[in-house]
């Protein structure tokens, strides 16, 4: 489970802010026992005491920072003795953990509130957690010494994306990155820099039996650092302010394909459809008359409606081809197909249910075969050398 925003669990943990009265106890002790029996529920479920560790869920690591409290203030211990079914004020010590990521110090004096004024889960003005790994980061990062070497990469890669042979992609949710997405090779935006991906050492298991690996990271402006693939993983999660993004790679394969690879970041499906409609001009031009569009959903339920909808010449219409795309801006790619075939769009007007006129616009007068090679050489970056000829009806390729 990746650490939540501290802002956002003590959301979460705001119930303890209100107990249920006990019998008429003070509320400084209402809050204490609220806490404490919170902790008492996650032995029961789970048989042991909660214990640190940055790998272990950050409800129980909260519990492990409470439970040390109450153990460490007398007026507490004097307060749950008598509640204390399980032992767990008897001192027992909590298993030895790895070293934690957030600062229990900070955290107890912002949790119980024994000491103070506030209750025992309340948590105020903590600094998230993937801030303070943000400045963690930067603070950890060093003069690449040997930039030299990388700096080319990073022109190539600044003009590869400006020539839209590579694209940045946001991240936007907090599974998008896998593990494997984090290869040598691999450029990503972290921070508003560039990052790539120099070296992945040998894969190991931490003390919470997961796997991780050790990386060598160079950044645009010369420095890198040597993060753990996991804790780089999280720096690309998005947040509110400064989301990572994924540099896509030229060579990572065809946009379009008829399978989803594990990694791929589906955007949508073109769609080539043939109308049942009996008007004299579709019926004539029935086998080359095409609407071609792109879609973020199932291409059956686009069409569903079709004899109602003037974009479709209000009649049903036949699904012909398919094709499924990644990474790909779905508007630009529409319009881009749109513009190849424009000197091919079908010139017709039709009332719609109401008697008004419509022309619709995604309606084109080309074969199924001259579709098929469009989007072929969109896929291999081509198509800007040819024109469509609606006389040969076919690609011409622009003269030098």
């Amino acid at each position: 489970m990746s650490d939540p925003n501290l802002d956002e669990l003590a959301a979460e943990l705001a119930e303890f802010a209100e107990p249920e009265k006990k019998g008429g106890r003070p509320p400084r002790e209402e809050r204490i026992i609220a806490g404490f029996e919170e902790i008492q529920r996650f032995v029961e479920k789970h048989g042991c005491a909660p214990q640190h560790g940055e790998g272990r869920d950050i409800f129980e690591r909260l519990y492990a920072v409470r439970l040390d409290r109450l153990r460490a203030l007398d007026e507490c211990r004097a307060i749950l003795a008598p509640l204390d079914r399980q032992g767990l004020l008897s001192g027992a010590k909590i298993a030895a953990a790895p070293t934690e990521t957030i600062d229990e110090d900070e955290l107890m004096t912002e949790l119980a509130g024994a000491a103070g004024d506030s209750g025992i889960t309340e948590l105020r003005h903590v600094r998230a957690s993937s801030e303070k790994r943000a400045a963690e980061e930067v603070a950890n990062r060093t003069v690449c010494e040997d930039f030299d070497s990388f700096k080319p990469l990073f022109e190539r890669v600044q003009r590869e994306m400006k020539e839209g042979v590579r694209r940045s992609l946001p991240v936007d949710r907090m599974d998008q990155i896998k593990l494997a997405d984090i290869q040598q090779g691999q450029f990503f935006i972290v921070g508003g820099q560039i990052a790539y991906v120099a070296e992945v050492g040998e894969t190991f298991k931490t003390g919470d039996e997961r796997w991780d690996s050790r990386l060598r990271v160079i950044y645009d402006n010369g420095t890198e650092s040597n993060p753990l693939a996991r804790s780089f993983q999280r720096s690309l999660y998005p947040d509110k302010e400064n989301a990572g993004r994924i540099i896509t790679n030229p060579d990572a394969g065809p946009l379009f394909a008829d399978e989803q690879d594990a990694d791929d970041l589906a955007s949508g499906t073109i769609y080539v459809l043939r109308s049942k409609s009996d008007n004299p001009i579709v019926a004539a031009n029935r086998e080359v008359l095409h609407k071609i569009g792109v879609t973020g959903g199932r291409v059956e339920t686009r069409i569903v409606n079709a004899s109602l909808d003037p974009t479709f010449l209000l009649a049903d219409a036949e699904i012909v081809a398919t094709y499924i795309l990644y990474n790909v801006n779905r508007v630009k790619l529409e319009n881009l197909i749109h513009r190849v075939f424009d000197p091919a769009q079908l010139d017709i007007e039709i009332k719609d249910r109401f008697g008004n006129p419509v022309k619709p616009r995604e309606w084109f007068l080309v074969p199924l075969f001259v579709i098929d090679e469009v989007v072929k050489r969109i896929k291999d970056g081509s198509i800007t050398q040819f024109v469509y000829d609606p006389a040969a009806a076919k690609l011409v390729k622009i003269a030098s």
